[in-house]
């Protein structure tokens, strides 16, 4: 903590808000959208004296299959809505900080702003942090959330492979070379044309370690069945090693979902479904779904995150904590925050840093290691060196900035 200001309060004095465009190394597709460009959208926030040295970054990815948010929604709602709070924003220690934080509305005009809410929920906990000395992780003391807090699962969660190619050549390098660097969960997407093909073509490659219970294959539908198409296609997927079936079906379709379940051996997992701790709360009570897919971007921030965490463990239930593609370190570095304090997670996704992106916004870029390892960040906030000239550089149009 920084004596010399004690109990003097942090103000925000500027707010720049950045669309980014960034090259990616694969294609990604699947039964709602296909993208060759990472576009995540960047705010960042910095104090006013005497803090000025600080800012804190947070960041988003807009879907509309998801949220209904797109890039430029996000953009407008963190103008109107978000930024004419900060003006009350003035705390004088983390607790407070977290306490105005997480008075972020969810929703405005009936519409759900999740996506914009994370963005500027992370860029406040990473600038607090850095202010009065603090990790973003912890939030989770603040939240009193039972059973959560250090140590967490970070030391022994595994980053998920993903199944990619087109071609039968490229998805059996692609998958040899993720086997040999240690990963040892997949995913691949379903409900696109070729799927039963790729399928196949998966299982060839992960039969032994698959049926020896060394690996685990899970296929993501992105909503692009009816229950009809669903049904139909257990028998292909639990034939060829698929363990868990995430998002078979339109989330106005979940009635569906107790009934399918009935039908397979398949885990469900509920992923756009699930946006707010109310729908963690009727999928509990629906009893169809075995996981609860968590995203921070899609679920408003990471202190929601947690919360429905919280939810699904007391219940009983399993947690992925799942990313967008495209993220860059910034949301690399909220999910390790979250892992640092959940006790537990089935499966994890992102942290592909470089790996994926051709340019990414922090110096060193956050990545996953050997086997799928995350290892623990020190710093205070989200603990990154974000450049801020590479997110200029990066940026798709000129920022839009507030003085505040």
């Amino acid at each position: 903590m920084l004596e010399p200001h004690a109990n003097l309060p942090l103000r925000i004095r500027e707010m720049q808000i950045r669309p980014l465009r960034i090259p990616m190394r694969v294609r990604f597709e699947h039964a709602t959208a296909q993208r060759d460009v990472a576009d995540p959208v960047i705010v960042q926030l910095t104090a006013a004296a005497p803090f000025a040295e600080h800012v804190g970054y947070g960041e988003t990815l807009a879907r509309p299959y998801v949220t209904g948010e797109s890039v430029a929604s996000v953009v407008d709602d963190l103008q109107t809505i978000l930024a004419p709070l900060l003006l009350d924003f003035r705390p004088t220690s983390f607790a407070e900080a977290l306490e105005f934080i997480d008075t972020l509305p969810f929703d405005a005009d009936g519409r759900v702003i999740c996506a914009a809410r994370a963005a500027i929920e992370l860029a406040l906990i990473d600038l607090a942090g850095r202010v009065f000395g603090r990790r973003a992780a912890d939030v989770a003391g603040w939240l009193d959330l039972p059973g959560f807090g250090p140590p967490g699962c970070l030391e022994t969660a595994r980053y998920s492979g993903v199944v990619i190619g087109r071609s039968r050549r490229k998805l059996k390098l692609m998958l040899h070379a993720q086997r040999w660097y240690g990963l040892r969960d997949f995913k691949i997407k379903v409900a696109v044309r070729g799927w039963q093909e790729r399928l196949i073509w998966t299982y060839e490659v992960l039969r032994r370690p698959l049926r020896q219970g060394r690996v685990t294959l899970r296929a993501d539908a992105n909503a692009g069945w009816s229950f009809a198409e669903a049904r139909s296609a257990l028998a292909i997927l639990e034939d060829h090693g698929v363990s868990a079936l995430e998002q078979p079906l339109a989330d106005q379709n979940d009635g569906h979902l107790p009934a399918l379940a009935q039908h397979t051996t398949c885990d469900l997992i509920a992923d756009e479904s699930l946006l707010t701790p109310d729908d963690a709360r009727r999928l509990i009570a629906e009893d169809a779904v075995r996981v609860l897919n968590i995203r921070i971007a899609k679920n408003g921030g990471l202190m929601p995150a947690l919360r429905i965490a919280r939810q699904a463990l007391a219940a009983g239930l399993d947690v992925q904590l799942g990313c967008l593609v495209g993220e860059t370190s910034i949301l690399t570095a909220a999910g390790a925050a979250f892992l640092e304090v959940c006790p537990s997670v089935r499966f994890v996704e992102g942290a592909f840093g470089r790996w994926l992106l051709r340019e990414d916004v922090a110096r060193p870029s956050l990545h996953f290691g050997h086997g799928g390892r995350l290892r623990r960040r020190g710093g205070h906030g989200l603990g990154l060196n974000v450049d801020a000239e590479i997110v200029r550089r990066l940026a798709a149009a000129g920022p839009v900035l507030l003085r505040l």
